[in-house]
């Protein structure tokens, strides 16, 4: 189940709001509500779930109150069991199957792992909650059913944001919801499920057949009208999710933190990562990063620090060496952007340094899609006007939809700051129209949300691409 469901949006939602608003114990009917959310999806996973919940619980006591001289060595061993079922569910397979093909035999059988959605976000939270006890920065959580209730909170259980015990600890404890924070809830839910459904989903239809083709059909228009689209599609997916998730969780007196602060408009690719995925970001510069030495080590070890970052950014996202190359990919920029190149990169105009971030980005994301490194190379070859295309059978107009037009103009448009910027400034020097400006909002919300809701209720391509991660 995601949030872009008729079961989540018709059923689940708003039962589990008449229930939670009605009836008192609030945590008890969250972590219910979002244990059953987790089995709609994933079934036999819960126990996965349950159970390296409860581990994790026991080892924050234990870190944090009883192993006094083998604290150190008591959080390694709980990190390497976190990784280790990360490992086993999420690699294995890639690692195996890389390992045969790199010998040339079938020296080991390929087991069939299935992947437990959300495994990569509950890992994390967990790992970041250990070694935030470990270091004393909050005493470990004594009470189970408010440790359980971080991991497996439904708003960010499969997709996100990657948040810290420290940001909702004393909401989990004590929370009180105001109006306001529940009409801005609302507001960034529609907004989120506006995103998701009628411009990531739209610009998906044509993306997911482009990426598809063979080497013989692809021109080099369909390949920049695939690679522009999917940059579009995926900022829009997960920021979608991820305003949803937000929105969720402030109508029941919790925040979370922003993931994303426009992206597209970076100046940087140094820039593009503190707009980028905020949370996952933050989370391998506090827990990887620094404790490699980070920058205060010379310049050879900070770059070696970036391209392990990197590296494991990338397989992040999922076993493949298509996210390994992405990774290595964008740390290769960090690196030279901490260079002598960045002083040169400052004395650009600001439409060049726009220009060189997409670019980055945009060429970037093609292997990040690609199911294979060869899927890759061929998106590139017929980008640079090389490709193996035979003929028209597969041209432009056959994507470029009327709906699929729209969405990537008003993509283009609100992957910048641009239109809340402009709304702000009229509402702030017409004051007849600032005191429209609530009603305005009311009607374009729910014109979004009607129209968000009628494109599911038909049935409309509904892929979610961070079900993969």
């Amino acid at each position: 189940m995601n949030f872009s469901t008729i079961e989540f949006l018709f059923y689940f939602l708003p039962l589990f709001l008449l229930v939670y608003f009605l009836l008192p114990g609030k945590n008890i009917i969250l972590l219910i509500f979002s244990l059953f959310f987790y089995i709609w999806g994933e079934g036999l996973f819960i126990v996965l779930l349950l159970v390296l919940g409860i581990f994790n619980w026991i080892a924050g006591i234990l870190i944090g109150e009883y192993l006094k001289k083998y604290r150190r060595v008591a959080l390694a061993m709980a990190i390497l069991l976190n990784l280790a079922a990360l490992f086993y569910f999420k690699y294995i397979v890639f690692v195996l199957t890389s390992i045969n093909l790199i010998i040339s035999k079938s020296l080991f059988p390929i087991p069939e792992v299935l992947l437990p959605i959300g495994v990569s976000f509950f890992t994390f939270h967990a790992i970041s909650y250990l070694v935030d006890v470990y270091k004393k920065n909050f005493p470990p959580e004594k009470n189970l059913l408010d440790f359980m209730l971080y991991i497996a909170m439904f708003p960010q259980l499969i997709a996100g944001p990657i948040i810290r015990y420290a940001t909702v600890r004393a909401e989990i404890k004590s929370r009180v919801v105001s109006l306001a924070d529940f009409s801005t809830g609302i507001k960034f839910f529609i907004v989120g499920l506006a995103q998701k459904i009628l411009i990531a989903n739209t610009i998906a239809v044509p993306v997911d057949q482009i990426f598809k083709l063979n080497a013989t059909d692809l021109e080099f228009s369909l390949a920049w009208l695939g690679a522009i689209g999917y940059t579009l599609q995926i900022y829009f997916d997960f920021n979608g999710y991820s305003n949803m998730a937000i929105g969720l969780a402030l109508i029941i007196g919790i925040r979370f933190p922003a993931n994303f602060n426009y992206p597209y408009t970076a100046l940087s690719i140094t820039d593009f990562w503190r707009k980028w995925h905020i949370t996952l970001s933050t989370w391998f510069r506090d827990y990887v990063y620094i404790p490699l030495g980070g920058n205060q080590k010379g310049k050879i070890r900070t770059f070696i620090n970036l391209s392990v970052v990197f590296l494991l950014c990338g397989l992040w996202h999922g076993a493949s060496w298509t996210f390994a190359i992405w990774g290595v990919y964008h740390g290769l920029f960090l690196i030279i952007e901490r260079t002598s190149f960045s002083k040169k990169l400052d004395k650009f105009p600001v439409e060049i340094k726009h220009l060189y971030v997409i670019l980055v980005v945009i060429i970037g994301w093609v292997i990040f899609r690609s199911d294979t490194l060869t899927g890759a190379i061929q998106m590139y070859k017929a980008m640079l006007g090389f490709g193996e295309s035979k003929g028209l059978e597969h041209h432009i107009g056959l994507y470029l939809q009327p709906d699929v037009v729209l969405a990537i103009i008003f993509g283009f448009i609100y992957s910048t700051a641009y239109p809340l910027s402009i709304f702000n400034k009229i509402s702030s020097n017409f004051p007849l129209l600032s005191k429209l400006a609530p009603i305005f909002v009311v009607i374009s919300l729910s014109a979004l949300f009607i129209t968000s809701l009628s494109s599911i209720s038909i049935g409309s391509y509904n892929p979610f691409i961070y079900f993969r991660f």
